[in-house]
């Protein structure tokens, strides 16, 4: 796996207090009068995590589906109180759990003890909204299947996370338009590292651990939400997708999206990558589709 530059995002002083609000809605205010929308859009304050849809029989993991052009997908990536739901009612143990731990690539790939969807970085147990991680390709569409959809194909994913599909989107997304970055223009407003917002690293989730780069994951739909009203799709965790679509095998399946430990280059829609479908590392998490 390649390194890319480990530049870190500063802590802005000032947290808990009013002024960081007081500054950033006053910026907001002035970028908009300047006419510049899109700026003013990744400079506002990040949105409360979104609230997850209610459980029901047709609905057994509580995902909130967004209608787009013949397909729905999930607003968010997939949760740990999500996985945990199918994880009980299927008595799954998964890979990770079964070999000890997930892993992280730290100069070379290396397994970490206790590292798994329920407890990522092996500290302490993840919140029910954090993104479920140290999961599978096969894991992950088995979930889906259970929860009434499957993975979304690549060509999904890309249309989801990069072309604006609503029929009358918020400012300052344009419906038709295919963005570089499924935050819109920018990439700030994503959980990636370095080039993403000082805001990126006030989101982290503080899980104790010490990360050879990076500074961790979101709470699911943390961020802003951006292309189609979609959170995370830039950044956070990978996406597996369904490509090469319907593959048996340890043939190489697709990630997407980039997560924490990249910047924003892994966000656009060129950037191909890939793992063996049984890679479980806490970076790599999904969403379904349907």
């Amino acid at each position: 796996m390649p390194v890319l530059s480990p530049a870190r995002c500063p802590i802005r002083p000032g947290a808990g207090s009013s002024a960081p609000l007081a500054r950033a809605l006053a910026s907001t205010v002035l970028a908009l009068l300047a006419g510049g929308a899109a700026s003013a859009w990744a400079q506002a304050p990040a949105a409360r995590p979104a609230a997850p849809a209610a459980v029901s029989p047709a609905n057994p993991a509580g995902i909130d589906w967004v209608q787009l052009d013949g397909y729905a997908i999930a607003r968010t990536e997939t949760t740990v109180a999500q996985f945990r739901r199918h994880a009980q009612a299927t008595g799954l143990v998964t890979q990770a759990e079964r070999a000890g731990g997930g892993e992280v690539y730290e100069a070379g790939w290396v397994r970490k003890p206790g590292w798994t969807w329920q407890r990522p970085y092996g500290e302490r147990a993840a919140a029910d909204d954090e993104p479920a991680v140290h999961l599978s390709f096969g894991e992950a569409q088995a979930f889906c299947r259970w929860a009434g959809g499957r993975l979304p194909t690549d060509a999904e994913w890309v249309a989801a996370a990069h072309t604006e599909q609503r029929a009358a989107p918020p400012a300052p997304f344009q419906r038709g338009r295919t963005y570089p970055f499924p935050t819109g223009d920018s990439p700030a407003g994503a959980q990636c590292l370095g080039d993403c917002g000082a805001e990126a690293q006030r989101r982290a989730v503080a899980h104790g651990a010490r990360l050879w780069r990076g500074e961790g994951h979101a709470r699911a739909g943390a961020t802003p939400a951006g292309v189609n009203g979609l959170h995370d799709m830039g950044a956070n965790a990978w996406e597996w997708v369904d490509e090469p679509r319907g593959a048996r095998g340890d043939e190489t399946r697709r990630t997407r999206g980039g997560s924490w430990w990249y910047g924003s280059a892994q966000m656009r829609a060129d950037h191909l990558q890939g793992k063996p479908p049984e890679t479980t590392v806490v970076y790599i998490g999904f969403r379904c589709a349907r």
